[in-house]
């Protein structure tokens, strides 16, 4: 497999690249956020390790662009560990965000569970339909009524394709975490902002037809209904 490392600390970068190659990995470096777009378009890892202090362009910025055309899993390293940074981090589309300083142990495990989920993905996806929503999982879409409402990240693809299956059922906090990231991933503070980013675009649905409930210190259930049920 190969990961490609981005990062413009050449001391941290050959530190990650080390890493990596224990585990089994073909490393490509790049510096900046020109690079790393170029080599992405020309190597297609299958893992993508991105700082985002970048000269040229920044890794936000970096990892948006990648996200738009493809699902390669993103894990972000930062020395911004405030809560705003991960949350924004996360809404660009990684997978994962990790606060530097970090041990190696740490990043080898958090790669794992986020390699892990990717795999878990059928090579094949097809639809979820549930009342008059229904749910892409090749496009990581949804519409409501044939009328097509948004385009999700895959992590966002993922929640309410568990929700969906799951419809009026409460599922607690910790089982979504676990389905979503796995067991060594996110938390119940990055589940709180994924909901909230999925919420934002399913309120589009034209007719309201689907929403999501917090049951407060418990979890969320998905609450769909037809035009007949309104």
């Amino acid at each position: 497999m190969k990961a490609l490392v981005v990062d413009d600390d050449l001391v941290l970068a050959d530190v990650v690249s080390f890493t990596l190659r224990k585990a089994g990995f073909e490393v490509i470096l790049a510096h900046d956020g020109m690079m790393a777009l170029d080599r992405w378009r020309n190597e297609k890892p299958d893992l993508i390790i991105l700082d985002l202090n970048l000269p040229k362009q920044d890794g936000l910025s970096v990892c948006r662009k990648i996200r738009a055309k493809d699902d390669t899993p993103i894990i972000i390293l930062s020395v911004r560990g405030e809560e705003d940074d991960i949350v924004t981090g996360l809404q660009s589309g990684a997978d994962d965000y990790i606060v530097k300083p970090f041990s190696p142990r740490q990043m080898t495990a958090r790669i794992e569970a986020v390699l892990r989920r990717s795999s878990d993905k059928p090579t094949v996806r097809g639809k979820i339909t549930a009342g008059g929503i229904t749910l892409d999982l090749a496009r990581n879409q949804v519409s409501c009524s044939k009328q097509l409402i948004a385009k999700l990240t895959p992590l966002e693809c993922r929640l309410l394709e568990i929700l969906i299956l799951n419809r009026d059922q409460v599922m607690l906090a910790e089982t979504l975490i676990d389905q979503v990231w796995g067991a060594n991933g996110g938390d119940k503070d990055m589940l709180k902002q994924l909901v909230y980013r999925l919420r934002h675009k399913i309120e589009g649905c034209p007719s309201k037809l689907m929403y999501i409930e917090t049951v407060s210190g418990v979890g969320y259930s998905l609450a769909i209904t037809t035009e007949s049920e309104k």
